[in-house]
């Protein structure tokens, strides 16, 4: 019995050792294997074998796309404006070997390099570029980002910016200012609103005043006309000449009374004398 119980232990180990060393990789992960502490060999998706008690598996790595999260941070832009940001980064193990060997933490080592290039990236932008060119802050990001993680076995296949926006104290000073912006533009209007609309009706005095003048001018030289064509057609004939021309002349003195730039009109005494005078038969 005891040589029968020693076969059965026997067979056991011989089992388990054999089934040690058989490893099946399931699809989108890669294993990396060490033999007596050093690295030996990568096992691919499906049935390996590998040496019991001499081979390990030291790390399964996921071949699968990856999102990592770069959570919110402050930052300063060129300008001492104070943002907060953050993103997403999208990658992929392509060299599980070096990704586990070359850095001790890739994921932790990528999360701090996008915040640490993000915070490069918008400090030498002012504020508006940086709130308004955001794709151009994930080009830059995801350039400087892939040529670090090379040597790393990684791609990255993306780098989001998911939220971009100035800090709440900055928020605030940027209301202030707009608001301050929008009652300096308003008093401005107003200002150039009653300037234009003072030089307007200056102009429009300025020519009520030339047109009354130019007025005043035509209606003088049509009387002094007719004044004049009226002695040539009446001669020496005193009597209707000085009924004529008193009509005429005391029309005249009304409507220059009745202008609003008229103030004192000052009459003859002796009304047929000056209408004589106007005919040139003054008395001697």
């Amino acid at each position: 019995m005891p040589g029968v119980t020693i076969v059965i232990v026997l067979l056991a180990v011989v089992a388990a050792t054999l089934f040690a060393g058989v490893k099946t990789v399931p699809q989108g992960q890669e294993w990396v294997v060490e033999r007596l502490g050093k690295y030996h060999v990568t096992l691919k998706p499906g049935l390996n074998f590998i040496i019991p008690y001499i081979d390990t598996v030291a790390y399964k790595v996921s071949t699968k796309g990856d999102v990592l999260s770069v959570g919110a941070q402050e930052v300063i832009t060129k300008d001492n404006a104070v943002i907060i940001t953050n993103a997403i980064a999208f990658i992929k193990v392509t060299d599980p070997t070096r990704a586990v060997y070359e850095i001790q933490n890739y994921e932790y080592a990528i999360q701090n390099l996008v915040m640490t290039s993000l915070r490069a990236i918008i400090g030498q932008m002012d504020l508006n570029s940086a709130l308004s060119e955001r794709e151009h802050i994930k080009a830059r990001l995801q350039d400087n980002i892939s040529k670090e993680v090379a040597n790393w076995g990684i791609y990255v296949q993306s780098v989001e910016i998911q939220d971009i926006k100035p800090s709440d104290s900055m928020q605030k000073a940027m209301e202030q200012q707009a608001s301050a912006d929008r009652f300096k533009q308003a008093t401005i209007l107003e200002a150039e609103g009653k300037r234009e609309a003072t030089i307007r009706e200056a102009e429009g005095r300025l020519e009520a005043a030339k047109r009354e003048a130019e007025a005043q001018v035509r209606l003088a030289q049509a009387s002094a006309k007719a004044i004049s064509d009226i002695s040539i057609a009446i001669q020496d004939k005193d009597l209707p000449a000085v009924f004529l021309l008193g009509d005429r002349y005391l029309s005249t003195m009304q409507k220059i009374a009745t202008s609003p730039n008229s103030k004192l009109v000052i009459l003859p005494s002796d009304l047929p004398a000056a209408v004589r005078g106007l005919m040139g038969k003054g008395e001697k």
